[in-house]
Order: C-alpha cells, then sequence, then structure tokens
C-alpha cells in the first residue's frame, strides 16, 4: 500500500490508494482510502467535504453527492454539540474505508457529557436544525455510533458502486 501525507494549516491528512485497481473488481478486505484530522470549527465541514469528494472520486464511487451531504451532517454535528467545538484546541477527524460493497465513512469528535446521537422522531424540513441524523438515516445503507477513547464516533456507510458482493 503506497502512502502520502500533506500537512495544511487547517488539516493534516493522510491518503492511502486502494486495494483494487480503477474498474476493477472489489477489494477483498477493508482498504483505508485515507483519514484527516480537522479543527473543530465550522470551517473544518468545508474541508472534510473536499476530502472525502475527493477519496470517493479515486474510488469510483457513484454515491458521491449523499456520501457529502452525510459527511457535512456528522461533522457539522461533531462542531456544534461535541466538546470538539467548545474547546481551543478541539479536533474532528474523518476516516474513509473503502469496504468492498461499501465505503464507510467515521467522524470521530472528542465526544461531551451530553447524550449520545439519537435521531428525531420527525424533522422539520422547513428548519435549518434537527435534520443531520434523519438525513443519515434516510440515506446511508447503515450507520451507527460509539465511543472511543479519543471520544465518540459516528458513522455511516453507502454502496460503493453496483455490482460489488
Amino acid at each position: 500500500m503506497t502512502t502520502t501525507a500533506a500537512t495544511t494549516t487547517t488539516a493534516t491528512a493522510t491518503a492511502a490508494t486502494s486495494g483494487a485497481a480503477p474498474g476493477t473488481a472489489c477489494p477483498a478486505s477493508p482498504d483505508l482510502l485515507g483519514s484527516a484530522v480537522l479543527p473543530g470549527r465550522s470551517i473544518s465541514v468545508g474541508i472534510a467535504r473536499a476530502f472525502v469528494r475527493d477519496l470517493l472520486r479515486v474510488a469510483e464511487c457513484h454515491q458521491v453527492d449523499d456520501a457529502l451531504l452525510l459527511v457535512s451532517e456528522l461533522v457539522t454535528n461533531a462542531v456544534q454539540h461535541s466538546d470538539s467545538g467548545l474547546h481551543r484546541h478541539g479536533q474532528v477527524s474523518v476516516a474513509v474505508v473503502d469496504a468492498g460493497a461499501t465505503i464507510r465513512v467515521d467522524v470521530t469528535d472528542d465526544g461531551s457529557s451530553g447524550a449520545f446521537p439519537m435521531v428525531a422522531e420527525a424533522a422539520d424540513l422547513d428548519t435549518e436544525r434537527g435534520r443531520g441524523l434523519w438525513l443519515v438515516d434516510r440515506l446511508a445503507t447503515r450507520w451507527g455510533a460509539h465511543g472511543s477513547p479519543a471520544g465518540r464516533v459516528v458513522w455511516f456507510e453507502i454502496a460503493r458502486r453496483p455490482g460489488c458482493p
């Protein structure tokens, strides 16, 4: 596996090549496409979108628009509802994994003392708040959340492309 690293003032990112050549069969085992550590600030939402967009294009994922919407929602939630956005040195990390039939995206924040992420029973589509996890629940193949030593991970999976087992 070849790994390249890039560092900017706003993010540290690592990208890896996929285990399958473009246009060939899906990889047999999960393959890290890349990960980025971002500041716990609202500007990180756009940076995360661009990072994931570039990785998914290389991976030939056909669900890029849905994935970018879900990444935006999860990074926004991490910044607004966790300790990542409360502390000066708070961080949010994004990891993208090619798992063959699906692409998995993990968003890790610094956690919080509040409630674990929950889907609102009915999202008000006319407001700007309260729809994030509702959208994730509707668009993702699967999603979930769990604690980690770093804080909290909220993840989703989407279909990578048609024809993967």
